[in-house]
């Protein structure tokens, strides 16, 4: 199997998202979740992204019931799921599906440690749900499973090209809460081997109110191509972010590719802030996008900036359809649209 513009270190390759896709996972929302209180509001939202992905690509859905879930879609649109029951804590797929690389060819899949975001949630499900998946057949019957139980690592929290570099944050990889016993360059080294990549690109700024993961690099800022990056700007000077977010970007200019040139920096808007009923501010940000088979789902918040957001990232991808989802009520949980989803490349299902 190859990737067009593939680049890899040793026979590894850790596709970036925009590489063909078979299907994204999610992990549907259910009465013993966190959701359960806004249950068939937040389903909206889960149902416009599956469908939108189902007109492209298939949906791997890990559920609590099947049958109940496959109700909710058309008999054409059920015939693009693939349905798993297994157990759950949450559903931010992101964080706890797993990763995908090749080598030399072959699929393999990455399952790491999850441990709810350094301890915070319980997670003890979640961490089991990629394991369960393989154990169910879900994998091609080529792809070897690979399992990290000593390191914890979260999808949002990496980026990467395709093309040999990772993009992640300092404030959340070298937090004590996920590798205490670790230094950073021990880190670096883990996420090299694993992926393949020759470099690894540290902002030690940028965070978002609200946010529970410690500053994941989705929420901030994004490869959309081998040498351009989208990242959040905040304008306003009076903004508990503005001071962080101006030395992330100038981070970002600093960096450099392999080659030794600069990437092509694209600024998002920052939403105005989005409260919920008890006053506390939700991590609202444009940067958690999902792209898909020729298609890139923006989250939407019902603001101003909406129209900018989704306007600056419709010409940053100009191939793909560009469309909206509500994600109002994922903030009510402190995540968005990437953060529930994860992308698994062509070539890693097991269809038949």
């Amino acid at each position: 199997m190859s990737y067009k513009g593939a680049s890899d270190t040793g026979g590894v390759y850790f596709p970036p998202e925009w590489a063909e896709q078979e299907a994204v996972m999610l992990t549907w929302p259910h009465e013993g979740t966190d959701w359960a209180g806004m249950l068939t509001e937040v389903e909206q939202t889960y149902l416009q992204i599956a469908r939108e992905i189902l007109r492209r690509e298939k949906v791997l859905a890990v559920c609590r019931d099947s049958g109940r879930v496959k109700q909710l879609f058309t008999e054409e649109e059920s015939g693009g799921m693939i349905l798993f029951e297994i157990p759950c804590n949450d559903t931010w797929a992101r964080d706890h599906g797993p990763l995908f690389t090749l080598r030399n060819g072959i699929p393999v899949i990455h399952d790491f440690q999850f441990n709810g975001w350094g301890g915070k949630f319980e997670a003890s499900l979640d961490n089991l749900i990629t394991s369960e998946l393989y154990k169910q057949g879900a994998f091609s019957r080529e792809a070897e499973f690979k399992s990290h139980p000593s390191f914890v690592l979260e999808g949002g929290s990496i980026e990467t090209n395709g093309h040999g570099t990772i993009l992640t944050t300092s404030r959340c990889l070298l937090h004590p809460n996920r590798n205490p016993c670790l230094t950073k360059k021990e880190i670096e080294k883990e996420l090299m081997q694993f992926s393949g990549t020759g470099q690894v690109l540290w902002l030690d700024h940028g965070f978002l109110e609200g946010d529970d993961t410690d500053s994941h690099i989705d929420t901030l800022a994004r490869f959309c191509d081998k040498n351009t990056i989208c990242y959040v700007k905040c304008r306003d000077p009076k903004d508990i972010h503005y001071a962080e977010l101006r030395k992330m970007e100038k981070e970002l200019k600093n960096f450099r590719t392999p080659e030794g040139t600069p990437f092509h920096l694209v600024p998002l808007p920052m939403p105005e802030p989005v409260y919920n009923d008890a006053g506390r501010r939700m991590s609202a940000t444009y940067a958690n996008f999902l792209i898909i088979n020729r298609a890139l789902l923006v989250p939407l918040y019902n603001r101003p900036t909406d129209r900018e957001a989704f306007e600056i990232l419709g010409e940053i991808f100009p191939d793909r359809q560009t469309i909206g989802i509500n994600c109002l009520p994922l903030i009510e949980q402190n995540g968005s649209l990437h953060c529930v989803t994860m992308q698994i490349p062509r070539g890693f299902l097991r269809l038949t």
